[in-house]
């Protein structure tokens, strides 16, 4: 006969295996990352000579910063990337709610296709829509220009904003149209008052994936504005690669670091600060759609 186990410690030993192994894929990870950190805190040639000791109190680097900043134009990037990515979601959040309720309220033969042409936009891929699109903003005089990429991306990140409010307007119910318009509203205001504050949630969520995917997006930038001279246009990633290239040739990777953490930096505070937002956007989501 076979010796019982028992239950409890069968649970206990699969719960500690489970945790060990989060706990380690967790520190492999997170390590990266702080490395990067502190290492941007370091002299060049104390990077190669000791490559994961900290950073010494009495040297620290803190001009590698600065350098950054300055001297590798991340402040032009910067600002790059912030007019962009704001201007990209905020057009992604308005127009997709607005689309997205339009196709969800109204049924018709017509939405249902709109709707399913919106669903494949999620599944091409951004190299086969490059190149039209290259010729297409250069016939227009938007290449190389921050409006240009703003449209891009827009376009590009309209499809999941639908995919995600769509669900969020049919599960609203329609008692709550109805008193909207028992009480004076039209239709745009029974939207505006009404229906788009109970999709707060979907919103929320939509704009922190939109902004980190647009915050770090290279491709589309690299194929529509890397050819402009004047760094009008320009974004973090591209100064990025730029900034990495050039520390190949003149080993200045304290500075490769700092930048490195320059385009981390606001990803990973958005990210922690609405961290319960994007978890509650999706479970809503998920229950609602």
């Amino acid at each position: 006969m076979t010796p019982m186990t028992d239950p409890g410690r069968t649970r206990r030993f699969s719960r500690s295996v489970a945790f060990a192994a989060l706990l380690g894929y967790s520190a492999w990870l997170v390590f990266p990352m702080v490395w990067v950190a502190y290492s941007s805190l370091k002299p060049d040639d104390a990077i190669f000579r000791n490559t994961f000791a900290l950073p010494s109190a009495s040297d620290l680097r803190t001009d590698n910063y600065a350098r950054a900043w300055s001297g590798a134009h991340f402040g032009g990037y910067f600002m790059n990337s912030v007019v962009v990515t704001g201007a990209s979601v905020a057009l992604i959040v308005s127009l997709g709610a607005m689309a997205a309720y339009a196709l969800a309220r109204f049924s018709h033969p017509a939405g249902r296709v709109v709707f399913g042409l919106m669903m494949a936009g999620l599944t091409i891929p951004a190299q086969l829509a490059v190149v039209p699109l290259f010729f297409e903003l250069r016939a227009l005089g938007l290449l190389n220009s921050r409006i240009g990429l703003i449209l891009v991306y827009t376009a590009n990140g309209l499809p999941f904003a639908i995919f995600i409010l769509a669900g969020f307007f049919r599960s609203l119910p329609r008692s709550l149209y109805e008193a909207a318009v028992v009480d004076g509203c039209g239709e745009f205001s029974a939207f505006w008052r009404v229906l788009l504050p109970l999709a707060r949630p979907g919103l929320v969520t939509v704009a922190i994936f939109q902004f980190i995917g647009v915050w770090r997006e290279y491709f589309y930038a690299f194929m529509l504005v890397n050819g402009d001279t004047w760094q009008t246009a320009r974004t973090l990633p591209l100064g990025l690669a730029n900034l990495s290239i050039a520390a190949e040739y003149r080993t200045e990777y304290g500075m490769l670091f700092a930048g490195i953490v320059l385009v981390t930096l606001p990803i990973l505070t958005v990210y922690l600060a609405l961290q319960r937002q994007i978890v509650r956007g999706i479970a809503a989501g998920a229950l609602k759609g």
